[in-house]
């Protein structure tokens, strides 16, 4: 009888093991310092006006991109993949929604997040209520947001624009994380994108931190490095 060995960590004693930690810690203050400049260069970004008056499809009927600011002045979008000609959602997307932490915190500081597939609405509630989700989800279908917003990739975007996956039976879906900003509290007021990510830089945004971090106006904390007026607060205040 034989056992195969499976690769492991190497042994050290414990004096190696803490030059080798303290060495690590360097580094993983050195990603956090630029992960903090990145965020803050982020905060940065100009805003681009929307133009067009998107309707989506809710449990309590149609609503605008208005609408799903529900009263606050941001709103983080997850693009969930979900092709009308499907019977259930993207097995990516449903561990990002599964992996979702407790996301009180966005709505104190003045941020509202809702999915929104392209499926009809039929079949989002009946995936949501299989998941046993209480996220917000909203169906675009019928609509241009996906296509202007570059996560359904078909014969109307030239798929060399964007790196994009397909799955069998569907057009090209795309999963990604957008965000818009209204400055006026006016009913009538416009309405901005600030921000957008595809791939890889959503697979972490699945706390309420990350989420803000995406944000124009960021976790809102006065250690922070954002413009003059943003607003802010002491972490702990």
């Amino acid at each position: 009888m034989t056992t195969q060995s499976i690769p492991q960590p190497k042994i050290a004693a414990n004096d190696k093991w803490l030059e080798a930690r303290k060495t690590l810690l360097a580094h993983e203050k050195e990603l956090t310092k630029h992960y903090d400049r990145v965020s803050a260069e982020r905060r940065r970004l100009p805003m681009v006006k929307i133009e067009k008056a998107y309707t989506f499809d809710g449990p309590e009927g149609k609503v605008s991109l208005k609408d799903l600011f529900d009263n606050r002045r941001q709103l983080i979008v997850y693009h969930f993949m979900f092709d009308p000609t499907w019977d259930k959602g993207c097995d990516g997307c449903t561990g990002y929604v599964d992996a979702l932490g407790d996301l009180s915190m966005l709505k104190e500081r003045d941020t509202s997040f809702v999915l929104i597939s392209r499926a009809p609405l039929a079949k989002l509630e009946a995936y949501k209520a299989l998941k046993g989700w209480d996220r917000p989800w909203y169906s675009s279908f019928g609509s241009d947001f996906n296509y202007d917003f570059k996560v359904t990739m078909d014969e109307r975007v030239a798929p060399v624009e964007y790196n994009y996956r397909s799955q069998p039976g569907g057009k090209g879906e795309e999963h990604g994380l957008s965000v818009f900003f209204q400055p006026s509290d006016d009913p009538g007021g416009d309405i901005f994108h600030t921000y957008s990510t595809y791939a890889r830089g959503t697979e972490s945004l699945t706390d309420a931190y990350s989420l803000l971090d995406t944000t124009p106006y960021g976790r809102q904390e006065d250690w922070e490095d954002s413009p003059s007026g943003w607003p802010q607060k002491p972490t702990y205040g």
